[in-house]
């Protein structure tokens, strides 16, 4: 895999438990700080579907 530039959001930036993104032109990863080599990756529709579900509340509990 290529070297990823790995981001948090911005209420995480001092947690130890936080998503990670990385994009490129191909491919969103997404991993947790606790396992960083634990990656999933997503197409960018993929990746378009999940926020939109997230926006949405489809995950909601």
């Amino acid at each position: 895999m290529e070297a990823l530039q790995w981001n948090r959001p911005e209420a995480c930036q001092d947690g130890a438990s936080c998503p990670e993104v990385a994009v490129t032109a191909d491919a969103v990863y997404l991993r947790s700080s606790l396992q960083p080599d634990a990656v999933a990756t997503l197409t960018t529709a993929e990746w378009r579907d999940l926020l939109t579900g997230i926006r949405n509340g489809e995950f909601d509990v």
